[in-house]
């Protein structure tokens, strides 16, 4: 029999339910998932009994950001190979919490990247060798606080910053003001030098970021694609985005594909009552009415029940395909891969395709996937 030439990479959002068993949640997607080679998540909890309560913390979610490291059993349920712990709630309760969070997914015998007790550890690259195929992974996160960011000799998380300026927009009052971010020069500087090292021990390189503007559909933040492009420029070969909760742009630049975000994964979000979620006072945006207590637990606005699970097939000489499969998200945070003849599959399409209309793109429906062209 031949041996395999080409590595399957399956990946997803957030992941950090709060709820018991945790193991629930990754009951209908794991299926699926166990027909990659490799799965990377993205960590949105700490699991700790050590650290302190977030003195910025008003509401639910900084108590929730730390559960007891029983509750990271959904990680092993759907059988998380990579695991990346550069999120805004991983400093939450301080480093203490962040490095017992490290320390249990290296226990279940997990890479871990994005995080660590130093700079060079939180920058450091998991690579995983299959078929003969080295494959590196790196982290980084552009939604920390101050102080959040690993040092020289400190704890901390992979940084991706960036500087925001205000501009007056229109004329009419209560109009919001025009948003420019630019990256950070030398977390930019950092990340191409990450790149570029990790492209000499490994055959393709996967960059996993938590970026951009949460909950709100379609707006990708203008600090955003330049960060995608040199990082493509430097050797990155795919992009893996997160943190908006919600499907955003999938571009193809160069022959690469980065998606902006892929949504969520498995999840729920801090528990909430209320039908009606908002950010800045500004944006309102609706939840289903299934998805409250006592029935449902998925606290996020009903477009964020689409998402996907991008899926890379990976040969010696970089990636060979990159599709991904459509799915939605439950009353219950359960996720789960939507077929071709089901309506729902229509539906995330059209919206991946109304959030990437500003972006060079062009998908091909290839059975229950989505295949992203890289030739455009």
């Amino acid at each position: 029999m031949a041996e395999k030439q080409t590595v399957t990479l399956m990946s997803g959002g957030d992941i950090g339910p709060v709820y018991e068993p945790t193991e629930e949640f990754a009951a209908l997607i794991t299926p699926v998932l166990k027909q990659a080679d490799i799965r990377l998540g993205q960590c949105e909890r700490t699991y700790s009994e050590r650290g302190w309560m977030p003195q910025y913390s008003t509401g639910p979610t900084g108590q929730h950001s730390r559960l007891h490291p029983r509750m990271a059993g959904v990680w092993d349920a759907a059988g998380i190979d990579i695991v990346s712990v550069a999120s805004n709630h991983a400093m939450d309760w301080g480093p203490e919490a962040m490095l017992d969070t490290v320390d249990l997914f290296r226990g279940k015998g997990k890479l871990v990247i994005g995080g660590g007790k130093d700079a060079d550890e939180a920058r450091k690259p998991a690579i995983i060798e299959r078929n003969g195929i080295k494959i590196a992974f790196l982290a980084y996160c552009s939604v920390l606080r101050d102080g959040q960011a690993a040092a020289k000799g400190k704890a901390g998380i992979a940084p991706l910053r960036a500087h925001t300026h205000y501009l007056p927009e229109e004329f009419q009052p209560g109009t919001p003001p025009r948003i420019v971010t630019v990256p950070y020069e030398e977390d930019v500087k950092a990340m191409q030098e990450d790149v570029r090292n990790a492209k000499q021990h490994a055959d393709v390189v996967v960059l996993s970021i938590h970026w951009g503007l949460r909950l709100v559909p379609k707006t990708i933040c203008t600090y955003q694609p330049p960060i995608a492009h040199v990082a493509i420029d430097a050797g990155a070969d795919l992009i893996i985005g997160h943190h908006a909760h919600s499907i955003k742009a999938v571009e193809v630049y160069k022959g690469k594909v980065c998606f902006y975000s892929v949504g969520n994964l498995m999840t729920t979000g801090a528990p909430k009552t209320a039908r009606s979620t908002y950010d800045w006072n500004l944006i309102w945006l609706p939840i289903d009415e299934e998805c409250l207590p006592p029935n449902g637990r998925y606290y996020f606005p009903t477009h964020c029940r689409m998402t996907m699970l991008p899926k890379a097939v990976i040969g010696k000489k970089g990636v060979e395909r990159v599709s991904f499969l459509p799915a939605y998200i439950n009353h219950r945070a359960q996720p789960y891969v939507v077929s071709p003849d089901d309506p729902k599959f229509a539906e995330v399409l059209k919206f991946t395709e109304w959030v990437s209309d500003q972006h060079p793109h062009k998908f091909r429906v290839d059975g229950a996937e989505v295949v992203v062209e890289t030739t455009l």
